[in-house]
């Protein structure tokens, strides 16, 4: 069987570390982790988290800059097996949901759709507005999975990166990637 590769979408929002977390899980699991970084990643990059850009993009496979048009993942020629945009902006969203392709994220989101492949909205915003509500219904029509950075209790977390892995473990779950990165949901008996 063919090694899987993915592509890694980070976006301005709060959260960047949910996708630095799906970006080392990815590569340990020995895929092929393809990182677009947008701009405004970048400065939340600086702001939440102590890790260097150069870091990440060490990591991946590949790394792009959002405004890379002429990357390979701007063409369904590319064969990539999913993407997760993780955090992702409500004008990402926006931006997928209406299909404005004017940057090397939601280009490459509107490839999945198209290709119907599995692409994963990491959404962090809360409250979410009507116009949010809107386009992420519009975007699980079109196919994508719509997946709130809001992680379950019933593991009972003991720290931070308890969280980060339950929501890393549902995306590599939704990208059909095993993984133990939480512990499932088994019903106590009385």
């Amino acid at each position: 069987m063919k090694p899987k590769k993915i592509a890694v979408g980070l976006t301005g929002a709060s959260g960047i570390q949910y996708g630095i977390e799906v970006i080392k899980a990815l590569v340990e699991s020995k895929i092929e982790t393809h990182v677009i970084v947008s701009k405004w990643a970048e400065f939340v990059l600086q702001n939440e988290v102590d890790i260097e850009i150069s870091e990440i993009k060490e990591m991946a496979f590949r790394a792009y800059d959002s405004k890379e048009m002429d990357a390979p993942l701007s063409s369904s020629s590319t064969l990539i097996d999913g993407m997760v945009i993780i955090p992702a902006t409500v004008k990402t969203v926006s931006n997928i949901a209406n299909a404005n392709t004017g940057d090397l994220i939601s280009r490459a989101a509107d490839i999945m759709l198209k290709m119907q492949r599995p692409l994963i909205i990491g959404i962090r915003e809360t409250p979410l507005s009507p116009p949010c509500l809107q386009n992420l219904s519009q975007l699980a029509i079109f196919g994508a999975i719509i997946l709130p950075l809001s992680p379950g209790f019933y593991h009972k977390p003991q720290n931070i990166q308890d969280l980060f892995d339950f929501i890393t473990g549902k995306v590599l779950d939704c990208l059909d990637i095993p993984n133990e990165k939480y512990r499932r949901w088994n019903k106590k008996k009385s």
